[in-house]
């Protein structure tokens, strides 16, 4: 019994994406939420300007986030063999729905890591410190709202894209194909005038 036999796809496999996917989502948000912020602080002493920040707990949500949605799609993607190795798909409409949905779920995947990775990466970077001279035009360098969000929605996109393309693959690698009619039975009469 294959993963892909059934027609409907295995519920194991469409659980531990939909759980992947929210755990991901959940992490998305959470960073979010925890994003660094700055305050700046000016050392009398050495008379030089820095920035504190409060937290740092948001890249590791963030790099949690993106892992967690990787390992979702690498399931997926190594259940189905990427939709390339497998057997072959049943010409129609699920074949059609599918190259669609894994197309589809491919963009969003990669732009959904992207947030992420980006998100964590610009929230772990702090400025340390700057002299006296600069201090004018000095600003804490903090995370723009909204990157882990976004991130997170595409998440959700992804997760749904994947759901569905699960779905009509498996139902267009379960269709029984369509045997080429016999010439000596063929409905199309070819031969000549007499």
């Amino acid at each position: 019994m294959g993963v892909l036999g059934e027609g409907r796809g295995s519920t194991l496999v469409h659980l531990l994406v939909v759980v992947l996917s929210l755990v991901a989502f959940g992490f998305a948000v959470a960073a979010e939420r925890q994003r660094s912020v700055g305050t700046m602080f000016r050392d009398e002493r050495t008379n030089e300007t820095y920035c504190i920040y409060n937290s740092d707990v948001a890249t590791g949500y963030g790099v949690g986030s993106f892992l967690f949605l990787l390992s979702s799609e690498s399931l997926l993607m190594g259940v189905t063999k990427c939709m390339c190795f497998g057997r072959p798909l049943t010409p129609g409409g699920n074949r059609a729905w599918s190259i669609i949905y894994f197309a589809s779920s491919w963009v969003t995947f990669l732009v959904a890591e992207s947030c992420l990775i980006a998100g964590a990466t610009k929230n772990a970077y702090h400025t340390k410190y700057r002299g006296v001279i600069y201090a004018q035009n000095f600003s804490c360098e903090t995370l723009r709202k909204g990157v882990f969000i976004a991130g997170a929605v595409f998440v959700v996109a992804t997760m749904i894209l994947n759901i569905y393309y699960y779905m009509y693959l498996t139902k267009a690698t379960s269709t029984p194909t369509t045997h080429k009619a016999n010439r000596s039975s063929s409905t199309v009469g070819m031969t000549g005038y007499a």
